[in-house]
């Protein structure tokens, strides 16, 4: 059982609470209304296998930097608690569940699938060479909903990429307020973030300008698919919750930057999505 739990928290299964539910925003506005039980399930199975890929890959890549990095001691891979070559298997079982998964989905899903490890991997290279790197994560998320639209659909439309879009900003942003902690520790070491770019203290004003930028996105995909009120009141609490979370964590004081911290964040996804299915049943 102490091994299991260490592969689950090497893979912060938790986490996904940050982009499975915009995949079902999107799947349900790909349907119109409740998606084929099929498809649903493929999707969720097309999203654990593709993030747990992820998770892998970034810590498989980055082991080294981690283990010189005191805030991290306690990772899984970084304590021994799981071997490389553990991890390298749970890597193979992962990227076939995300093949397999998007076999049985739309006929384009599978040949996508290798743009989309593509973003996976590049991912954590990114961080070596540019400060940008917190946006190519977002954009790895960003793919949920994208994902699941062209899933049920084998099409793309504009409303849908501004979905990814404003996912895209949302977790890229946190991801460098995130990071600013780690500016000096990042410049010793000539690794890239928005906060050795710019300092962690303009990183607060920089992403609070995208997380508005995110949500004015969120509100466009409720005016191009003609949601009723109902769904903005979602959109306002994303809003309150933003809001909330930019005021307790500072470039002087990162003591609230914890893990409630970031599952506070999960709400933001959770009640889109949840506004989102009431919008559309009811509109």
């Amino acid at each position: 059982m102490n091994k299991i739990t260490a592969h689950l928290s090497n893979i912060a299964l938790y986490h996904t609470i940050f982009a499975l539910p915009f995949a079902y925003m999107g799947a349900f506005l790909a349907a119109d209304g409740l998606p084929s039980l099929h498809d649903f399930i493929f999707i969720t199975l097309s999203m654990i296998g593709a993030r747990s890929s992820a998770m892998v890959l970034d810590n498989l890549i980055d082991l080294k930097y981690d283990s010189l990095q005191p805030r991290l001691s306690k990772r899984p891979m970084v304590t021994g608690a799981v071997k490389p070559r553990e991890v390298k298997f749970i890597l193979l079982l992962s990227l076939l569940l995300f093949f397999f998964s998007a076999s049985q989905l739309a006929p384009v899903c599978i040949y996508l699938v290798p743009l989309a490890v593509f973003v996976l991997v590049i991912y954590p290279y990114t961080k070596r060479f540019t400060f940008l790197c917190h946006f190519v994560l977002g954009s790895a998320l960003a793919m949920a909903p994208i994902g699941s639209y062209i899933a049920i659909t084998n099409t793309l439309n504009l409303t849908i990429v501004i979905l990814g879009l404003g996912v895209c900003l949302w977790i890229g942003g946190f991801d460098a307020i995130y990071g600013s902690q780690d500016e000096i520790f990042d410049k010793t070491h000539h690794l890239h973030s928005l906060a050795t770019e710019f300092t962690a203290k303009k990183v607060f004003p920089i992403i609070a300008v995208i997380h508005f930028i995110s949500i004015l996105c969120f509100i466009f995909v409720g005016l191009s698919y003609q949601l009723p009120l109902i769904y903005y009141a979602g959109v306002t609490i994303a809003i309150i919750t933003l809001i909330y979370q930019h005021s307790i964590v500072s470039s002087t004081d990162y003591s609230r930057l914890t893990q409630t911290y970031f599952m506070r964040n999960g709400i933001v996804s959770i009640v889109i999505f949840i506004f989102t299915v009431i919008s559309i049943l009811f509109k």
